[in-house]
This record gives C-alpha cells, structure tokens and sequence, in this order.
C-alpha cells in the first residue's frame, strides 16, 4: 500500500492545484480531435486524430448495422472506448491519490442503440444511444478498509470528466462549411 505521502499523482498535481487556486483561469483547457479521409477515401472508413503534437491516428470504420464494413472500430465504439479510458485513468488516479493498492483494474463500456434513428426509419427512434453502461471491477489486497473503497467510488464518479459529460450534457455548437473544388478542367487525375 502506498502511503498517502508519497503519492505519484499527489506530487504531480499538487503544483497545478496551487497554481489554479490563484490563477483560476489557467485551470481552462481545451481538447481537441479531428478527421480526414483514409486511404481511397471511401465513405465508409476515415481517420480520427487526436491533439496533432502526438503524432497519431486510428483509423474507424461505419457499423456494418448502418451499411459499413464494420472492419475498424466505429465512431460508437470510440465513443465507449474514450469513457472507458477515462473511468480507468480517474480510478487509477484516486486510489494512488488515496494510498489504495489496485492488484488488477478492468472497465467495460457498452452503449445500446436502434439504428432506426439514424437511417431516419422512424422519427420516434432517438438518432444516439438508448443507454450506456460503465462497469469497473478492480481487485484490492485483502482487509483493504471498505470506507477507502467507498470514498474512491465515490470520487471517481465525481471526477471522471467523460463520465460526467454523458451524464449531464453539454451544449455542442456544429457548423458546417461547404468550400468550392477547383474547376473541373483543373482537377488532379486520380492516382493509378
């Protein structure tokens, strides 16, 4: 078991919190994501980025539910992924924060929905998920206090920020732009 004064994130974070107390606006940050079409640039695949000074992709693919290959995981699946990846980080996080040992951590993340909604079948049908699911199961040594338990779950749900943002929303400003090709007589030949 770590002791509470040693804790790796503790060290970490205790700079950050003490510059945010006095400077509450360096505590804003944003993040970022984006796409581009994939090899062949077919409408059933593409590439999503994250933040460009990390230098890298993943490619995605369409569900094969709404006409995809369903060869690479879908936008959905991201969706599920990003909170799984959160919820794991945010445990991990607290119980080093809190001086409990996690012998093994696993989250599991599904999200249910009717493609009705999205292939405009039945305006009834809601177009994004139906319900979402995050379980997480850590095993912790034996005769770790259950009151230390208690208090990390009870953190985590506070703190993990993808959870949050499922649960409660936030408003999306989406816009789109459409910008002309070049003339037609101009156009590169496809690559053979």
């Amino acid at each position: 078991m770590v002791l509470l004064g040693t804790s790796l994130v503790r060290s970490r974070q205790a700079p950050l919190r003490a510059r945010y107390l006095r400077d509450p606006e360096q505590a804003t940050i944003v993040k970022r994501a984006g796409t581009r079409a994939g090899e062949g640039g077919d409408a059933l695949h593409g590439l999503v980025a994250p933040d460009p000074r990390y230098g890298v992709s993943w490619p995605y693919g369409i569900d094969r539910a709404v006409g995809g290959l369903h060869d690479a995981p879908n936008p959905g699946e991201l969706l599920c992924a990003a909170l799984a990846a959160c919820q794991d980080a945010t445990i991990r996080m607290l119980a080093d924060l809190l001086g409990i040992e996690l012998l093994d951590l696993t989250v599991a993340v599904t999200g249910t929905l009717d493609v009705r909604g999205t292939l405009g079948l039945d305006p009834a049908v809601p177009v994004g998920f139906q319900r979402m699911t995050c379980a997480t199961r850590a095993t912790v040594p034996a005769g770790t206090d259950p009151r230390l338990l208690a208090r990390l779950e009870a953190q985590a749900r506070r703190s993990c920020v993808n959870l949050d943002t499922l649960r409660h929303g936030v408003p999306v400003a989406a816009s789109t732009r459409f910008d002309p090709g070049p003339e037609e007589g101009a156009r590169m030949p496809p690559p053979t």
